[in-house]
């Protein structure tokens, strides 16, 4: 690891904002310029980790912006890459911006007024996903195949919005996930529920589904993410995801984690937590984290009044990938060994351990569990929770609200 980059920040900023890129695109440069504008008494100075990008890439397109610059030859992941910015962040705030998210100008401010109350772990905005999105509404349902009753709504194999094809971007809670091979893709419709489709502004295009023309609803903004939850299964979700910003998501409350997507806490903070789970790669280790500073006795917040636009899943692929189902899949069980109750931690051990290869996520867990189950009993000494207490509080709370956007 070298500094390429000394940048021009404060040298004793309020704020470190940490970035990673290990496959900078279009978006990388509006991201820093975003975290260089933050309107913050003190200042602010932009860490960009260029974490093994090809060429050196980010390096390249992060100096001349300004950033502070480190390199790494290798890509260490989200979380290896994350406390890399850690060792070096010089502010007594640090926060964590996805390099394909866009900051408004009092995101961090807004977090560090949150922060001044010391049981404050960590504070995340209010992400919206980029861009302006149209509705559209199918009625017809159908089931799978005679005698199945099961009803599975229509399969799509193109979406088309102004002549341009977005069935793999379309969002929402009236769509499955993509399925089927590359060359021959297509998603199920949830029967009734709205989808949304990107439009290059806020005026409405017309919209053709398998080649029909279909009447479309209106233009609005969807949410990425409005705070966090804990599943009772495990799985760490976002509060409002692919819903319309149409003023449920205004009220700035506690939440159980605050996503890596665009997270501030102080610097103290950091140290007393400790790193991200280097282990972890990627995802779920925001999760963890803010997991780990629960049972140390501190609560996270989301943030209604700082927005951030996030263009989701820009470098990883999403769902989509394999790769990243893979991570998702063996990091949540390794997130309930190290934090859940024991009984909780214990009865998902063996089911792992009993379930299906999935992807190489059977025998990894089985690997790790030595390593996650040592920290456990690591952070145990550490800890001024119980567990149970935590998962009690937690576990199925905030996991759904109203999937429709108010008719126009």
């Amino acid at each position: 690891m070298r500094e390429v980059a000394a940048g021009t920040g404060p040298a004793r900023p309020a704020a470190t904002v940490i970035v990673l890129s290990y496959q900078p695109g279009a978006w990388l440069a509006p991201c820093l310029e975003s975290a260089l504008g933050q309107r913050l008494a003190g200042g602010v100075e932009v860490l960009c980790i260029d974490n093994g990008s090809a060429g050196r890439a980010a390096a390249a397109l992060a100096a001349p912006i300004g950033a502070r610059v480190l390199r790494s030859e290798t890509n260490l992941g989200f979380a290896g890459g994350v406390n890399v910015g850690l060792r070096h962040a010089r502010g007594a705030l640090v926060a964590l911006l996805n390099d394909d998210a866009v900051a408004g100008p009092d995101w961090v401010a807004s977090a560090a007024a949150a922060l001044e109350d010391p049981g404050v772990a960590a504070v995340g905005p209010k992400v919206l996903m980029a861009g302006w999105w149209q509705q559209v509404r199918l009625g017809d349902a159908r089931t799978a195949a005679p005698g199945d009753h099961r009803v599975l709504g229509t399969r799509l194999r193109s979406v088309r919005a102004g002549g341009r094809e977005v069935l793999e971007q379309a969002a929402g809670g009236g769509l499955h996930a993509m399925e089927g091979e590359a060359g021959e893709r297509w998603r199920w419709t949830v029967p009734s529920a709205p989808f949304y489709v990107p439009v290059p502004g806020p005026s409405p295009e017309p919209v053709e589904v398998d080649g029909r023309p279909v009447a479309s609803g209106p233009v609005t903004r969807l949410v990425n993410k409005a705070g966090s939850y804990l599943r009772r299964d495990g799985v760490l979700g976002d509060f409002g995801a692919e819903t319309p910003d149409d003023g449920r998501f205004d009220t700035s409350r506690e939440c159980f984690f605050a996503s890596g997507t665009a997270l501030v806490a102080r610097g103290a903070t950091w140290a007393a937590v400790g790193p991200l789970a280097d282990e972890f790669f990627a995802y779920y280790e925001d999760g963890d984290w803010c997991w780990r500073a629960r049972l140390l006795g501190m609560r996270v917040l989301y943030d209604a009044g700082a927005t951030v636009e996030h263009r989701v899943s820009a470098t990883s692929g999403g769902q989509v990938s394999s790769w990243v189902r893979y991570l998702a899949e063996r990091n949540r069980t390794l997130c309930l060994l190290r934090n859940a109750p024991a009984a909780v931690a214990a009865a998902e051990l063996r089911r792992r351990a009993l379930a299906g290869p999935l992807d190489g996520v059977r025998r990894a867990v089985l690997s790790a569990a030595p390593a996650a189950l040592w920290s456990r009993r690591r952070m145990r000494r550490q800890r001024t929770v119980d567990p149970r207490a935590v998962w009690d509080r937690w576990a199925g709370v905030d996991t759904t609200w109203e999937g429709g956007p108010p008719e126009g």
